[in-house]
């Protein structure tokens, strides 16, 4: 993947497989250009032997190819920068779900492009209009949220995340934000 955006559709996408309704991403870069990307779902959680196989490019549960390489290749974009990636699941509980870790040290010249995060953040609301994404992006220079929860709230339960109005108010809200 070219993209820090792109691993952040396809790990949110696990999660909506996954069965989560509360999918939280962030992006917090500090002073120093460390990047720490997170996301955390509620989803059912993954078992010790997928959690231990879940980097090995040749490990997938999925039945439509035989490798998975969404985890790897974020592992290997976080090492390429002497960042790490860690992953912790539980299918227990309230700790129920998985959270993915990345770090990168966006000063290094191997550290991908965050990419078109806001047509990511659209991409996965529209696709799962039912679930509660909140999505934050902090740096000295901005800071961005988007929490679906409170966009429901203000919309009521008959008008969808997904019509192409409120997509349209969703990408020019992000913009302004990162604008701002």
């Amino acid at each position: 993947m070219k993209e820090l955006s792109l691993n952040i559709l396809d790990i949110a996408k696990n999660s909506v497989v996954a069965g989560a309704s509360l999918i939280r991403i962030s992006l917090d870069t500090d002073e120093d250009g460390w990047l720490v990307l997170q996301i955390r779902d509620n989803g059912c959680g993954m078992n010790e032997e997928t959690l231990r196989s879940v980097t090995d490019p040749f490990y997938t549960t999925r039945t439509t190819r035989k490798v998975g390489l969404g985890l790897p290749l974020l592992k290997l974009a976080a090492e390429q920068t002497g960042g790490t990636l860690q992953i912790t699941s539980s299918q227990h509980g309230e700790a129920k779900g998985t959270t993915v870790k990345a770090t990168f040290d966006t000063k290094s010249i191997d550290c991908m492009p965050i990419g078109d995060i806001i047509s990511t953040v659209c991409i996965l609301v529209a696709g799962s209009p039912e679930i509660d994404f909140d999505f934050s992006d902090r740096s000295p220079e901005h800071s961005v949220t988007l929490r679906t929860a409170e966009l429901r709230e203000i919309l009521g339960d008959s008008i969808s995340l997904a019509e192409p109005e409120i997509q349209n108010w969703m990408k020019e809200y992000l913009q302004e934000q990162y604008a701002g």
